[in-house]
């Protein structure tokens, strides 16, 4: 049998309900219970289920329109109906509204495990199918990430690297670099590529409530709590937890993460039972962790635990010869998108967007070629087309900003790129503007891996 499945189990009757719940759970499932199909409802919104075994004659709403309810919100969900022997018809009828099969009361024992049993491989084979699709549909999320220049390639490798292993990665950089893509090719290239995705946006959440949404909270637990509720731990087991903005986590929090962290066992609000996870973190930050903890903003001990494989993700400005390709990728993602003309960008137009700045980075270039797809009605965005911003980069079109340390090799590599551009590849005049021959140029050029 299938074992560690999502399971609820609907029955007004206490008895038949709780030895359910015990008989699941001896064969290692995650079981819940419900007296009605509104509580069940409300269990089923805290945390969706592989399987549901369900009564039909229950108070309430009953037993056939809590199936339909179900199914059309959750239609992936496996159900099992109970029905009285003299009730065959409705159970029939229920297995023509999605139920996958039925079950008389008394429940025959030896029946019992092998209608669960097939419910579950089924939905498991749905699940199985359903992911497949979904890497295929993104050949495993890795052309999402576009770029072909020397940082991303760094990327690219530190990706392959620690896809495989489940040790904890620390993603940074500026905000609108692509952390959650980076934290999604890591997950669909593991062995968790299986498992769920779950991301938790740290720098969103107030302080009172990020022990409710990363553990969960048991029925009860306080005023307001109607139903039992998983956390974002509990839902990622077998998969991959993002922790988003982690930077932004206040000191108790962090307290409370890195227990967890290190012991992968933790308690839900209200709740007196241990439950231990298998789940992988990727933590992700704009911020600069390490002048955090010497300002006392963040804990050393949790840096030091999160901060095993760091990947940097470099701004756009560092990488201008990739915004040709991100462009090329947008404008035709969002020209199907809204059903318009394929578009192309201007050298002039092209020139500019690589002279740009980008404080936005990724996403802010995203958003302009939403806006330009839409506003812009001829075939060929031109300056003019630009924003006014974007247009005064013209200003500093022969100027290069070179960090202090930055390594030679680097500033050569660059400064014969942005030539390049200039002249929009023409190798002559750039070795005439850089006062070398055309063949030591040549030789820069093959030398650095440009492409020109």
């Amino acid at each position: 049998m299938t074992q560690g499945a999502h399971i609820l189990v609907v029955d007004d009757e206490v008895n038949i309900r709780g030895a359910l719940v015990t008989l699941l759970e001896k064969k290692g499932h995650r079981v819940r219970g419900a007296g009605t199909g509104e509580e069940a409802l409300e269990e089923l919104e805290a945390a969706p289920a592989d399987l549901v075994m369900t009564d039909l004659k229950m108070p309430g709403i009953g037993g056939m329109e809590f199936l339909r309810r179900l199914k059309a919100k959750w239609p992936e969900t496996e159900v099992v109906v109970m029905t009285a022997y003299g009730s065959i018809d409705t159970a029939v009828e229920a297995m023509r509204c999605g139920a996958y099969d039925y079950l008389t009361k008394p429940i025959d024992r030896e029946r019992f495990p092998i209608v669960v049993e097939k419910a579950l491989d089924r939905h498991a084979l749905a699940t199985e199918n359903k992911q497949l699709k979904s890497r295929l549909d993104t050949r495993t999320r890795f052309d999402q990430m576009v770029g072909d220049s020397e940082p991303m390639r760094r990327v690219y490798n530190m990706v392959e690297m620690v896809a495989e292993s489940d040790v904890t990665v620390l993603l940074t950089g500026e905000s609108g670099t692509g952390k959650e893509l980076v934290a999604r090719a890591i997950h669909h290239r593991s062995a968790r590529a299986n498992g769920p995705f779950i991301t938790l946006n740290c720098g969103a959440l107030p302080e009172n409530l990020f022990e409710s949404e990363l553990f969960g909270y048991d029925k009860g637990a306080f005023t307001g709590a109607m139903a039992t509720k998983l956390g974002r731990f509990e839902l990622a087991h077998e998969g991959t937890l993002l922790l988003d903005e982690v930077g932004e986590l206040s000191l108790k929090s962090q307290v409370d993460f890195l227990r967890v962290l290190e012991t992968k066992e933790f308690r839900r609000l209200g709740g007196t039972k241990v439950i231990k996870v298998d789940t992988r973190i990727i933590a992700a930050t704009n911020r600069n962790l390490e002048a955090a903890v010497k300002q006392g903003d963040f804990r050393e001990d949790l840096y030091y635990r999160l901060n095993v494989v760091p990947i940097h993700l470099p701004p756009l400005r560092e990488r201008a010869e990739d915004i040709p390709l991100l462009v090329n990728r947008f404008l035709i993602a969002f020209s199907t998108q809204y059903r318009r003309e394929p578009k192309e960008v201007s050298r002039d137009a092209m020139r500019l967007l690589r002279l740009y700045a980008w404080p936005g980075n990724i996403r802010q270039l995203r958003n302009l070629m939403e806006r330009l797809v839409v506003t812009v009605k001829d075939a060929m965005i031109q300056p003019e087309h630009l924003p006014e911003e974007i247009q005064a980069s013209k200003e500093d079109a022969r100027t290069m900003l070179v960090t202090l340390g930055t390594p030679l090799e680097q500033i050569e590599r660059d400064v014969i790129q942005r030539t390049l551009a200039e002249v929009t590849n023409h190798r002559e005049k750039a070795a005439k503007l850089l006062g070398i021959s055309l063949r030591a140029l040549q030789y820069k050029i093959k030398e650095y891996g440009i492409r020109a």
